[in-house]
């Protein structure tokens, strides 16, 4: 993908983005060809191929610009990161819900270890929540856990079709996490 701040750019790769997904709810992604996309944007194949590889190179950039802002309002929550990361979660409700009807759950989950330790590199230690936790630590285990651990709880709830309410979620994680720390071998 080719990054550009043109306003042309961005409106050319968000009718893009867009095109993608409203095919998506229609068929299934592997059966969607960029010329499909195309048609649907309204726009040349010049412009596709100007902004973006391929479709999947649609769909990971998407996703990218999406986890920037789940970074930004995890590391800056103002209410506990469960309930930031759940309420993020929801609010990206229809998304999921696709990417788990063409059993693609997995890619966000690769873009977050992809982009994961970067961002971690560009948060200001007083204001990201994890930082004191990682101190000392090997953070890239520790971050491989944490995403781990927290994107199979929501690709379960996303399978279970979201019906759990997030509160409930979050309060059984905290539980069983209360409950690890008096664990001891």
């Amino acid at each position: 993908m080719t990054e550009s701040n043109n306003p042309s750019a961005i409106r050319s790769k968000k009718e893009i983005t867009d095109a993608l997904f409203a095919l998506m709810q229609k068929y299934p992604y592997n059966e969607i060809t960029v010329k499909q996309i195309i048609l649907e944007a309204k726009l040349a194949r010049k412009t596709f191929y100007r902004n973006f590889e391929s479709k999947d190179d649609v769909l990971r950039s998407h996703i990218k610009n999406i986890l920037s802002d789940y970074f930004e309002i995890v590391n800056n929550a103002v209410s506990d990161p469960l309930t930031a990361i759940f309420s993020f979660a929801d609010k990206h409700r229809d998304m999921l819900v696709l990417l788990e009807k063409n059993s693609m759950l997995h890619i966000p989950l690769q873009c977050l270890n992809e982009y994961g330790p970067y961002m971690h590199s560009q948060q200001r230690p007083d204001t990201n929540p994890f930082y004191k936790l990682f101190e000392g630590l090997d953070h890239e285990y520790l971050m491989a856990l944490n995403m781990g651990g927290i994107w199979n709880v929501i690709s379960l709830w996303i399978h279970r079709g979201m019906t759990d309410a997030p509160e409930q979620v979050r309060q059984n994680l905290e539980c069983y996490i209360s409950r690890f720390q008096q664990f001891r071998l």
